[in-house]
Protein backbone atom coordinates (compact mmCIF):
# COMPACT_ATOMS: atom_id res chain seq x y z
CA UNK A 1 0.00 0.00 0.00
CA UNK A 2 1.24 4.03 -0.90
CA UNK A 3 0.92 6.20 2.14
CA UNK A 4 0.72 9.34 0.18
CA UNK A 5 2.27 12.28 2.62
CA UNK A 6 -0.12 15.26 3.12
CA UNK A 7 1.67 17.35 1.11
CA UNK A 8 0.53 15.82 -1.71
CA UNK A 9 -2.93 17.04 -0.85
CA UNK A 10 -1.87 20.25 -0.21
CA UNK A 11 -3.34 23.18 -2.54
CA UNK A 12 -1.56 25.56 -4.82
CA UNK A 13 0.63 28.00 -3.51
CA UNK A 14 -1.63 30.63 -4.09
CA UNK A 15 -4.54 29.24 -3.11
CA UNK A 16 -3.02 28.71 0.28
CA UNK A 17 -2.20 32.53 0.59
CA UNK A 18 -5.66 33.55 -0.46
CA UNK A 19 -7.12 31.34 3.07
CA UNK A 20 -4.68 32.78 4.84
CA UNK A 21 -5.88 36.60 4.29
CA UNK A 22 -9.22 35.60 4.48
CA UNK A 23 -8.73 34.05 7.73
CA UNK A 24 -7.03 37.36 8.68
CA UNK A 25 -10.11 39.28 6.93
CA UNK A 26 -12.38 37.32 8.92
CA UNK A 27 -10.75 37.64 12.53
CA UNK A 28 -10.18 41.68 11.71
CA UNK A 29 -6.72 41.49 11.44
CA UNK A 30 -7.62 43.40 8.20
CA UNK A 31 -10.60 45.43 8.84
CA UNK A 32 -13.06 46.24 5.80
CA UNK A 33 -11.36 49.11 3.42
CA UNK A 34 -7.87 48.54 4.65
CA UNK A 35 -4.75 48.51 3.25
CA UNK A 36 -3.58 45.13 2.19
CA UNK A 37 0.51 44.54 2.46
CA UNK A 38 2.47 44.81 -0.61
CA UNK A 39 3.06 42.49 -2.80
CA UNK A 40 6.98 42.32 -1.76
CA UNK A 41 5.59 42.14 2.12
CA UNK A 42 3.52 39.23 0.56
CA UNK A 43 6.30 37.58 -1.06
CA UNK A 44 8.45 37.85 1.57
CA UNK A 45 6.01 36.60 4.54
CA UNK A 46 4.87 33.24 2.62
CA UNK A 47 7.81 32.65 0.68
CA UNK A 48 6.74 32.54 -2.63
CA UNK A 49 7.59 34.31 -5.89
CA UNK A 50 5.45 37.35 -7.07
CA UNK A 51 3.75 35.86 -9.72
CA UNK A 52 1.99 33.55 -7.28
CA UNK A 53 0.77 36.38 -4.76
CA UNK A 54 -0.45 38.35 -7.95
CA UNK A 55 -2.78 35.37 -8.90
CA UNK A 56 -3.63 35.14 -5.27
CA UNK A 57 -4.87 38.89 -5.40
CA UNK A 58 -6.42 38.36 -8.87
CA UNK A 59 -8.36 35.78 -7.36
CA UNK A 60 -9.66 37.94 -4.10
CA UNK A 61 -10.47 40.44 -6.51
CA UNK A 62 -12.62 38.34 -8.65
CA UNK A 63 -14.49 36.65 -5.12
CA UNK A 64 -15.27 40.33 -4.64
CA UNK A 65 -13.48 40.55 -1.17
CA UNK A 66 -10.53 42.89 -2.19
CA UNK A 67 -10.52 45.58 -4.62
CA UNK A 68 -6.90 46.62 -6.20
CA UNK A 69 -6.04 49.77 -7.23
CA UNK A 70 -3.16 50.48 -9.85
CA UNK A 71 -0.31 52.74 -8.12
CA UNK A 72 -2.32 52.53 -4.44
CA UNK A 73 -2.53 48.73 -3.97
CA UNK A 74 -5.02 46.29 -2.69
CA UNK A 75 -7.65 47.48 -0.23
CA UNK A 76 -10.57 45.12 1.47
CA UNK A 77 -13.90 45.85 0.54
CA UNK A 78 -16.52 46.55 2.58
CA UNK A 79 -19.16 43.97 2.44
CA UNK A 80 -22.42 45.37 1.86
CA UNK A 81 -25.27 45.05 4.60
CA UNK A 82 -26.47 41.43 5.04
CA UNK A 83 -23.87 39.58 3.38
CA UNK A 84 -20.27 37.82 4.81
CA UNK A 85 -18.87 39.70 1.50
CA UNK A 86 -19.63 40.86 -1.92
CA UNK A 87 -20.49 38.45 -4.83
CA UNK A 88 -17.63 37.49 -7.20
CA UNK A 89 -17.53 39.52 -10.71
CA UNK A 90 -14.83 38.28 -12.75
CA UNK A 91 -16.13 40.01 -15.86
CA UNK A 92 -15.14 43.79 -13.78
CA UNK A 93 -12.21 41.66 -12.39
CA UNK A 94 -10.42 40.83 -16.16
CA UNK A 95 -10.92 44.08 -17.11
CA UNK A 96 -9.09 45.80 -14.44
CA UNK A 97 -6.24 43.66 -14.43
CA UNK A 98 -3.01 45.37 -15.39
CA UNK A 99 -1.12 42.95 -18.29
CA UNK A 100 2.26 44.54 -17.47
CA UNK A 101 2.34 43.63 -13.79
CA UNK A 102 1.26 39.60 -14.19
CA UNK A 103 3.03 36.62 -15.38
CA UNK A 104 0.91 36.57 -18.70
CA UNK A 105 2.14 36.43 -22.76
CA UNK A 106 -0.27 37.87 -25.40
CA UNK A 107 -0.73 35.33 -27.51
CA UNK A 108 -2.30 37.14 -30.55
CA UNK A 109 -3.66 40.76 -30.96
CA UNK A 110 -5.40 42.10 -34.13
CA UNK A 111 -7.97 42.84 -36.51
CA UNK A 112 -10.66 39.91 -37.73
CA UNK A 113 -13.44 39.22 -39.08
CA UNK A 114 -15.73 38.86 -36.11
CA UNK A 115 -17.79 35.71 -36.08
CA UNK A 116 -21.75 35.18 -35.60
CA UNK A 117 -21.74 34.76 -31.86
CA UNK A 118 -19.34 37.78 -30.55
CA UNK A 119 -21.49 39.77 -33.67
CA UNK A 120 -24.72 39.15 -31.87
CA UNK A 121 -23.37 39.97 -28.69
CA UNK A 122 -22.02 43.04 -30.03
CA UNK A 123 -24.91 44.01 -32.37
CA UNK A 124 -23.07 44.21 -35.13
CA UNK A 125 -23.20 41.95 -38.19
CA UNK A 126 -21.13 38.63 -38.72
CA UNK A 127 -17.90 39.40 -40.41
CA UNK A 128 -17.49 43.35 -39.53
CA UNK A 129 -13.81 44.15 -38.65
CA UNK A 130 -13.18 43.88 -34.87
CA UNK A 131 -10.30 43.63 -32.93
CA UNK A 132 -9.30 40.56 -31.02
CA UNK A 133 -6.61 40.23 -28.33
CA UNK A 134 -6.07 36.91 -26.61
CA UNK A 135 -3.83 36.71 -23.11
CA UNK A 136 -2.53 33.90 -21.35
CA UNK A 137 -2.02 34.26 -17.57
CA UNK A 138 -0.04 31.72 -15.55
CA UNK A 139 1.35 31.41 -11.94
CA UNK A 140 5.14 29.85 -11.29
CA UNK A 141 3.24 26.69 -11.52
CA UNK A 142 1.02 26.66 -14.27
CA UNK A 143 -1.18 28.27 -16.55
CA UNK A 144 -4.22 29.45 -14.72
CA UNK A 145 -6.24 31.48 -17.11
CA UNK A 146 -6.91 32.41 -20.55
CA UNK A 147 -8.35 35.84 -21.31
CA UNK A 148 -10.08 36.89 -24.88
CA UNK A 149 -11.43 40.44 -25.63
CA UNK A 150 -13.45 41.27 -28.77
CA UNK A 151 -13.77 45.30 -29.93
CA UNK A 152 -15.55 46.54 -33.10
CA UNK A 153 -12.29 48.14 -35.01
CA UNK A 154 -13.48 51.35 -34.90
CA UNK A 155 -13.55 51.40 -31.28
CA UNK A 156 -10.07 49.76 -30.96
CA UNK A 157 -8.67 52.39 -33.34
CA UNK A 158 -6.27 54.90 -31.27
CA UNK A 159 -6.15 52.26 -28.19
CA UNK A 160 -3.08 49.27 -27.84
CA UNK A 161 -5.46 46.49 -27.98
CA UNK A 162 -4.18 45.54 -31.20
CA UNK A 163 -0.65 45.94 -30.35
CA UNK A 164 1.22 42.03 -29.15
CA UNK A 165 2.66 43.66 -25.68
CA UNK A 166 1.15 43.95 -22.03
CA UNK A 167 -0.75 46.59 -21.47
CA UNK A 168 0.11 49.13 -18.69
CA UNK A 169 -2.96 50.11 -17.51
CA UNK A 170 -6.25 47.30 -17.48
CA UNK A 171 -8.69 47.79 -19.94
CA UNK A 172 -11.35 49.66 -18.38
CA UNK A 173 -8.84 52.49 -17.21
CA UNK A 174 -6.74 52.22 -21.28
CA UNK A 175 -10.41 53.23 -22.96
CA UNK A 176 -11.12 55.40 -20.92
CA UNK A 177 -7.98 57.26 -21.13
CA UNK A 178 -7.43 56.84 -24.91
CA UNK A 179 -11.01 57.04 -26.65
CA UNK A 180 -13.08 58.62 -23.66
CA UNK A 181 -15.15 55.72 -23.59
CA UNK A 182 -16.85 54.63 -19.99
CA UNK A 183 -17.64 51.41 -19.48
CA UNK A 184 -21.08 51.25 -16.99
CA UNK A 185 -22.59 48.19 -17.29
CA UNK A 186 -21.75 44.10 -17.57
CA UNK A 187 -23.65 41.37 -18.32
CA UNK A 188 -21.79 38.26 -17.23
CA UNK A 189 -22.83 34.32 -18.66
CA UNK A 190 -21.36 31.46 -16.63
CA UNK A 191 -20.82 27.71 -18.77
CA UNK A 192 -19.33 24.59 -17.55
CA UNK A 193 -17.75 22.92 -20.31
CA UNK A 194 -14.77 21.38 -22.27
CA UNK A 195 -12.12 23.38 -23.30
CA UNK A 196 -11.67 23.35 -27.05
CA UNK A 197 -8.84 22.28 -28.76
CA UNK A 198 -6.98 25.27 -29.19
CA UNK A 199 -7.87 26.45 -25.40
CA UNK A 200 -6.47 22.80 -24.10
CA UNK A 201 -3.26 22.89 -26.04
CA UNK A 202 -2.93 26.59 -24.25
CA UNK A 203 -3.21 26.09 -20.92
CA UNK A 204 -1.71 22.84 -20.85
CA UNK A 205 -5.36 20.61 -19.96
CA UNK A 206 -6.58 17.55 -21.41
CA UNK A 207 -9.39 18.35 -23.70
CA UNK A 208 -11.74 16.14 -20.91
CA UNK A 209 -10.84 18.84 -18.23
CA UNK A 210 -13.27 20.59 -17.39
CA UNK A 211 -13.41 24.56 -17.37
CA UNK A 212 -15.58 27.55 -16.47
CA UNK A 213 -16.08 29.98 -19.08
CA UNK A 214 -17.38 33.10 -18.57
CA UNK A 215 -18.51 35.65 -21.41
CA UNK A 216 -19.57 39.05 -20.88
CA UNK A 217 -21.13 41.79 -23.19
CA UNK A 218 -19.60 44.92 -21.54
CA UNK A 219 -21.80 47.76 -22.50
CA UNK A 220 -20.98 51.81 -22.41
CA UNK A 221 -23.13 54.77 -20.51
CA UNK A 222 -25.68 54.53 -23.59
CA UNK A 223 -26.79 51.02 -23.75
CA UNK A 224 -24.50 50.00 -25.92
CA UNK A 225 -22.07 46.99 -26.68
CA UNK A 226 -18.74 48.21 -26.68
CA UNK A 227 -17.09 45.10 -25.58
CA UNK A 228 -17.14 41.19 -25.51
CA UNK A 229 -15.07 39.71 -22.85
CA UNK A 230 -14.58 35.56 -23.13
CA UNK A 231 -12.87 33.96 -19.86
CA UNK A 232 -11.57 30.57 -19.38
CA UNK A 233 -10.62 29.28 -16.12
CA UNK A 234 -9.56 25.44 -15.31
CA UNK A 235 -12.33 23.83 -13.02
CA UNK A 236 -9.58 22.42 -10.89
CA UNK A 237 -8.20 25.65 -10.38
CA UNK A 238 -11.20 28.14 -9.72
CA UNK A 239 -14.69 28.01 -7.69
CA UNK A 240 -16.79 30.81 -7.87
CA UNK A 241 -18.28 32.66 -4.91
CA UNK A 242 -21.80 34.25 -4.12
CA UNK A 243 -23.59 35.51 -1.24
CA UNK A 244 -26.67 37.31 -1.11
CA UNK A 245 -29.65 38.05 1.71
CA UNK A 246 -32.96 36.41 1.51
Amino acid sequence: MVVMSSEEFAPPKYAQIVQAIRQKIADGTYPPNSLLPSETQLVREFGVSRPTVVRALQVLQLRGIIEREHGKGSFVKAPPPGSAEQSARPGRAVLDRVEAEENCSVIDAGPLAVPAPIAKLLDIPEGSPVVRRRVLFRDDERPTDLFMVWCPAHRAEGTQLGEVRPLTAGIRQHLRASKGLKLQHVVERLSARHPSADEAKLMDISKTTPVLGVLASVFNGGGRPVLVVDLVLPGELHELEDSYSL
